[in-house]
């Protein structure tokens, strides 16, 4: 789905492999569905465990800052073929304080590794241990060495690559609301040259990147780590290949916190969950616009959300005929304003970029929207992925006539996202490896320790209902809720209710029942554009 953070002791071989059991505890049937890749996580996993990590400097690539040490773990490009080819995944760490944030600094024991997944596909997680410094995360950091990786295709864990990585920031580009055939023709062919150029630049390799083996590899750093049981955070993407693991590997889970949950349901993996969520953006692109003209003293965008979108619109035609500092077109304020969808502290930034737009200053329109050619390999490698994992996982369409029938309705109702969401996604139509059947995530009773649920109940990128289904498909599992909003990832972000109830899993281990709510976090505040006081409008209302 779109998006718009030691050196261990040797285990046991013949440990690990019992341990590697799927739910219930009981191995696969020889055979079985998944059985070779079964034994080959136990084999690699058992191999990992022996060598254990051992953490130094970060890749100079990654530009890293010196705090982070980091490392590599081995894992099998086939779990189906454990000896075979073997790729590294680059690990960073930061130990546990062990003392206590508060005055007194009292010692904390240290319940272990808490390893974390942003999502994506495609995000890159080395940096997350930093967030030790932040104060909502230091007494989890006082408790656990904090854990980052790379995952397969990521950045320097074997890296992927669909295009050459120009390409993939250019600027200024269209997104058009209602395309016309021929844009649509044009659209088609770049995404089966994007599908052909991922399937020439990989090789064979390329059916190996799935959110199976995402699972499996989470298995396998498991066990270099030491960890006898895993303790683990997934954010958005992070939660789906989260509940694989916890499907596959119930005995290894320690605690696991799933945060902005993807809906797991193998229907709807990937092509209905895409849809759903396009539809999910246009009521927080709604949000949005009421916000911004709840503050039109400020901005000067209109006074009813309508006023609003027409005043975007204005601001989309005007660089459709000339781009913002030649690089900013409406493709680019599209994706600017998609990141306002995600986050609501983008709220006041992106209303003020517009606001400054129309009244003569395109300049932080363009410093928030424009190209960045210095990330366009990590851009296009980001895509790669993501395209990758989802275009692997699961059958798509492969008829062009139903995305245009599904679509074209959709966007009916919810034009705002619609068809750059079919865009992003085109390429598995015409994707050249083979497709996989997705896993039914599923726990029975006593099968998985409590686990928790993070939701926002307006989230666009992860609808609430994804929660609501991993909640029914997880025995024994929380859901707490923040009411009435929509920032997509919850965990350490300005809401206490939401942090104590994380704090009190990981911690001490308690959940509050089966489902909790918190209040929502407060609004954004407006923010006057530059040199005016606040008081009139940039513009007449429109």
């Amino acid at each position: 789905m779109r998006h718009a953070a030691v050196h261990v002791a040797a285990g046991s071989l013949l440990f690990t492999a019992l341990a590697a059991a799927p739910a219930g505890g009981t191995p696969a049937a020889p055979g079985g569905p998944g059985a070779a890749e079964l034994r080959g996580t136990a084999v690699a996993a058992a191999r990992a465990a022996a060598e254990g990590i051992t953490f130094g400097r970060c890749p100079d690539a990654e530009d890293l800052p010196g705090t982070l040490r980091c490392g590599t773990v081995r894992v099998p490009l086939d779990y189906a073929r454990p000896h075979g080819e073997q790729i590294e995944l680059t690990v960073s760490r930061i130990p546990a304080t062990g003392k206590d944030p508060g005055d007194d600094g009292r010692p904390v024991p240290r319940q272990g590794a808490l390893v974390h997944n942003p999502g994506g596909p495609g995000a890159n997680g080395l940096y997350f241990p930093l967030v030790g410094m932040i104060p909502e995360w230091k007494r989890l950091a006082a408790a656990y060495d904090l854990v980052g990786y790379a995952p397969r295709g990521v950045g320097p864990s074997a890296p992927l690559s669909c295009e050459k990585p120009e390409d993939a920031v250019q600027g200024p580009t269209q997104a058009p609301v209602h395309p016309s055939e021929a844009y649509k023709r044009e659209r088609i062919a770049r995404a089966r040259a994007h599908a052909r150029g991922c399937a020439e630049r990989t090789g064979e390799a390329l059916r190996h990147y799935t959110s199976l083996n995402n699972a499996r590899d989470l298995d396998v750093l498991r066990a270099a780590l030491g960890e006898r049981r895993l303790t683990f955070m997934g954010a958005s993407y992070g939660t789906y290949f989260g509940a694989l693991y916890a499907t596959l590997f119930p005995g290894h889970v320690r605690r696991m916190v799933f945060d902005s949950a993807v809906n797991p349901d193998p229907e709807r993996i990937w092509y209905r969950n895409n849809l759903e969520q396009s539809a999910a953006f246009e009521d927080r692109w709604a949000d949005f616009r009421a916000w911004v003209a709840r503050h039109h003293a400020v901005y000067g965008l209109g006074t009813t959300a309508g006023a609003v979108q027409r005043s975007y619109d204005t601001v989309s035609a005007r660089l459709a005929e000339e781009p913002a500092g030649g690089r900013v077109g409406p493709g680019q304020l599209q994706g600017a304003f998609l990141q306002a969808t995600y986050y609501d502290d983008h709220w006041p930034h992106r209303a003020h970029a517009l606001s400054a737009y129309l009244g003569g200053d395109p300049e932080p329109l363009i410093e928030q929207a424009e190209p960045h050619p210095e990330a366009a390999a990590e851009t296009e490698n980001a895509r790669a992925v993501y395209l990758a994992v989802e275009c692997n996982d699961a059958p798509w369409p492969t008829d062009w006539a139903v995305w245009d029938r599904d679509n074209t309705r959709l966007a009916r109702t919810a034009p705002f996202e619609t068809w750059d969401n079919v865009w992003a996604n085109l390429p598995c139509a015409f994707w050249r490896a083979p497709r996989q059947q997705p896993l039914d995530v599923r726990t029975g009773p006593g099968e998985l320790p409590p686990t928790l649920i993070l939701a926002a109940e307006r989230d666009a990128a992860t609808p609430y209902d994804g929660a609501l289904e991993l909640h029914r498909r997880l025995a024994g599992s929380a859901l707490v809720t923040e009411r009435d909003a929509g920032t997509h990832g919850l965990a350490g972000g300005p809401n206490a209710c939401v942090n104590g109830h994380v704090e009190a899993y990981l911690l001490h281990g308690r959940v509050p029942g089966r489902r909790a709510s918190c209040a929502p976090r407060p609004e954004p505040r407006p923010r006057p554009a530059a040199g005016r006081d606040g008081g009139a409008p940039a513009r007449p209302a429109a």
